[in-house]
């Protein structure tokens, strides 16, 4: 395991403190997600993966603690949002050790090697080739038209024959590969949903072009999610989320001319450098930084927060896309903050989307699932993203 996550460093600036510890906790939450997925790559004997889990356990203590040093330094829905990603780490990291550990020895008779299950040897290399690093940050390979990605390693990647008849997972190869380099060579349909049963995280970067559907397999990769560099993409991530598995944090970054539907957050949904494009959220904390013309459908448990944005227009989230059998949250997606216009006059930056101009239920479920004879180009006319 790698060496004990730095200190959160309170002897700056305390102006800039509530921006500077973000950076800090999502670093941290980022690096501790890496190393619980290590853990498969470690010895049992000897202890090693023992404390390896109590290592982990110490920073997300020490996490803990540091959330709670800040009380009255960062605003109170701030440390909410800290305690519900210290939490959904928590749980993550019980559910890891829960699947690792050892089973019964009266099973060893009757268990079967399962093709696709995944070695000590290729766990390790995995983790050895994986970069996590902030969400923000991620990048990725190529770019493909009307073709679909696979946020997940391609060692893991449905093949293209079976994507239409059911969500499964292909034999492993002896060696990790890219999988962003290795859906380029893939053929198959417009859209394809590779399986995402072995992934711990979402990244999808880079691409031009692509209709991107998350199968229901994809509830196991929620840890975090970021989609990085997109152009005339549409992107749901829905179904994953939609049956308790949301997504502990998400990033979305530089996308132009697309269409995401990014399903349910528990944490924070930064939303960056967005421009003529359509966002589907339900959060519990939304913040847009230089994004512009944007109209965003939000289910939202706090003030949502813009800054350096123009021509945003909020609207509440479709019908089809709501929260079910969760607790009844008061959605405040029209109670928008922003913090570049401090005067009482409303803010020009946002407003909200005139019912008329909503896109109507039908649109949403039966037009941008997409389907035969309904390709990107036609959900994008349909959704009116074309005339941006």
């Amino acid at each position: 395991m790698e060496a004990a996550i730095p200190e959160f460093d309170r002897t700056g600036s305390q102006s800039d403190l509530k921006d500077r510890f973000y950076r800090y906790f999502q670093e941290a939450c980022t690096e501790l997600q890496e190393k619980m997925a290590q853990l498969e790559s470690l010895s049992l004997v000897g202890g090693e993966r023992k404390d390896a889990v109590d290592h982990l356990l110490a920073e997300i203590s020490r996490l803990t603690n540091e959330v709670a040093d800040l009380t009255g330094s960062v605003p109170a829905y701030d440390q909410r949002i800290y305690s519900q990603a210290i939490k959904a780490l928590q749980e993550k990291l019980q559910e890891t050790r829960a699947r690792l550990e050892p089973k019964p020895r009266f099973q060893f008779k009757t268990t079967h090697k399962n093709k696709s299950a995944i070695s000590i040897k290729d766990a390790a290399e995995l983790a050895a080739q994986k970069d996590i690093e902030h969400p923000s940050d991620k990048s990725g390979l190529g770019s493909s038209n009307e073709s679909s990605l696979a946020t997940t390693p391609a060692n893991l990647i449905t093949p293209p024959s079976e994507v239409d008849s059911k969500d499964t997972i292909g034999d492993l190869p002896s060696f990790p590969k890219n999988y962003n380099e290795e859906i380029m060579k893939l053929g198959g349909g417009p859209v394809r949903k590779p399986s995402f049963s072995q992934a711990t995280n979402v990244n999808i970067s880079n691409h031009t072009g692509l209709h991107i559907i998350l199968p229901s397999s994809a509830s196991h990769a929620t840890a975090s999610g970021s989609l990085t560099k997109l152009n005339r993409c549409i992107v749901d991530m829905s179904v994953p989320t939609a049956n308790g598995a949301p997504f502990a944090g998400l990033a979305l970054k530089n996308i132009k001319h697309s269409l995401i539907i990014a399903g349910q957050v528990a944490g924070a949904a930064h939303i960056t450098g967005v421009e003529d494009s359509i966002i589907v959220v339900a959060s519990r904390q939304v913040r847009m930084h230089d994004c512009k013309n944007v109209d965003i459908y939000l289910h939202c448990a706090s003030r949502p927060i813009i800054e350096d944005c123009s021509n945003v227009r909020f609207s509440p989230i479709p019908e089809c896309h709501k929260v079910i059998g969760a607790e009844p949250v008061v959605n405040q997606w029209d109670q928008v903050d922003d913090f570049k216009w401090l005067k009482a006059e409303h803010s020009p930056n946002w407003s909200i989307l005139p019912e008329e101009q909503r896109l109507k239920e039908d649109v949403w479920v039966t037009v941008v699932p997409g389907g035969p004879g309904v390709g990107l180009d036609d959900i994008l006319k349909k959704t009116g993203l074309t005339g941006r």
